[in-house]
């Protein structure tokens, strides 16, 4: 992969220092590779949407990236730090990094304003008040702040990833990682929360978003990465990508997923 290639769309940024960067990674789960010397850096305000098949690495590369996996061979800075077994390092990180998964991942018994403002006032040590104000102002930006005073189970599937969002963001992080947040949603709640994706996309913080939603990747991305067999094996811009693919392997994905499959 050319160095110009990796650094297109990003090239106004390249005064800063990487917000992230991935030096030839590799992961193993037993005897299978997951993680094939994956490199990838990504611009302070840049927004990469990964994308690829089933089992290509995806997943696994994103939860890397703040330590919910340990990768076994090469280097993975955020903002400066490198990742490594050193917990106060961690802890730092994570404080700066955000995600949303999947699944919601709300605690049940606890109220949606609760459920924002634990991390703010047990981690940053945030005076409740404070934090209840700034949860507010979340819930507000996705449009959800009725619901502050609800439980998780009394809300649709995209209102809790709204509130998911909304969570992640209370915490104030510098990067926000996305882990497939469409996956497990009713095709009409999609929507309301790429929706609210693009509209923090257009804030300019920096991003990394997981998805089959191409549309979205289109609209947001400044670059799109494709993976298989654990190897990004093209990127470049949505119009590069979508457009003018280079490999045979990128051209199967995107007629698999564009027709539907």
């Amino acid at each position: 992969m050319s160095e110009t290639l990796e650094h297109v769309a990003s090239a106004a940024r390249t005064d800063a220092p990487p917000a992230i960067v991935l030096d030839k990674v590799n992961k193993w789960y037993g005897a299978l590779h997951v993680l094939r010397d994956v490199s990838l850096n990504v611009a302070l305000g840049e927004r990469v949407v990964i994308c690829g098949p089933s089992g290509s690495g995806k997943s696994t590369l994103i939860r890397c990236i703040n330590r919910l996996e340990t990768h076994q061979e090469g280097r993975i800075l955020v903002n400066g730090i490198e990742l490594s077994d050193d917990i106060k390092a961690l802890d730092d990180i994570r404080r700066e990094v955000g995600m949303v998964f999947q699944s919601f991942n709300l605690f049940p018994h606890l109220t949606i304003l609760e459920n924002c403002t634990l991390a703010p006032i047990w981690v940053r040590r945030m005076p409740k008040k404070e934090a209840e104000e700034l949860a507010m102002e979340y819930l507000t930006r996705v449009r959800i702040p009725e619901q502050a005073k609800k439980y998780p189970g009394q809300l649709s599937g995209g209102q809790q990833q709204r509130v998911a969002i909304a969570r992640a963001l209370c915490m104030k992080p510098k990067i926000m990682l996305f882990d497939e947040p469409t996956s497990a949603l009713d095709p009409e709640m999609i929507k309301e929360v790429l929706e609210t994706i693009v509209s923090l996309a257009e804030t300019g913080m920096t991003m990394i978003c997981v998805t089959h939603e191409m549309g979205f990747a289109r609209q947001v991305a400044d670059r799109v990465v494709f993976m298989d067999r654990g190897e990004i094996v093209e990127m470049g811009t949505p119009t590069q990508v979508f457009e003018t693919p280079q490999t045979d392997r990128l051209k199967l994905f995107l007629s698999q997923i564009l027709r539907g499959h």
